[in-house]
């Protein structure tokens, strides 16, 4: 199988069920920054592979990346292409929120915001943060024009959180400063 087709040369892409659309579609802008997303997540996970202070952590974030490919794939979805892909179980997000729970009975309780850095492996949660939340934008944009599957944007919504206090996790394993920002 060749890598490159050559029809999308014109701007357009299929999404699953043979809807042509262009690239620049809110459901190919949204599932083109859960990409962006599922390989930020990989590299986090890369850069904490080895250390035993996160080894925890490499598992679950191997998990979401196969999650991620599912919500990409729910948000490719076109017309003939409805019910081809399962939505994400409830039970998804609910391991993400139990994930939430444990690590921040690990942690000190906080009243301000943080400020990521201190660790690579800190700044790279908060960049997988911030890609995902925008990821949750896209997905909501799209929304407005078609259907989306209300699993994708309440994944994506809960996953930001558990980055964000994976981020404050890994601060704390890696024995940073958090900083907190006071105006």
């Amino acid at each position: 199988m060749k890598i490159y087709t050559k029809t999308g040369d014109a701007g357009t892409t299929s999404l699953i069920g043979g809807e042509r659309v262009k690239k620049c579609d809110p459901r190919v802008e949204a599932y083109g920054t859960v990409d962006e997303l599922t390989a930020f997540v990989a590299l986090l996970a890369d850069v904490v592979r080895d250390d035993p202070r996160a080894e925890d952590v490499v598992a679950e974030l191997e998990r979401v990346e196969s999650q991620l490919m599912t919500v990409q794939a729910l948000l490719a979805v076109g017309r003939g292409g409805e019910g081809k892909v399962a939505p994400l179980e409830e039970s998804r997000i609910e391991a993400l929120e139990a994930s939430i729970d444990r690590m921040q009975a690990q942690l000190t309780p906080i009243t301000k915001f943080t400020i990521p850095g201190g660790h690579r492996a800190v700044s790279l949660a908060h960049v997988c943060r911030t890609v995902c939340r925008r990821a949750e934008r896209e997905a909501l944009r799209a929304g407005e024009i078609v259907e989306i599957d209300p699993s994708v944007t309440k994944y994506l919504n809960r996953l930001s959180d558990y980055l964000y206090t994976l981020g404050r996790l890994l601060t704390e394993r890696f024995k940073v400063e958090e900083r907190v920002w006071i105006p």
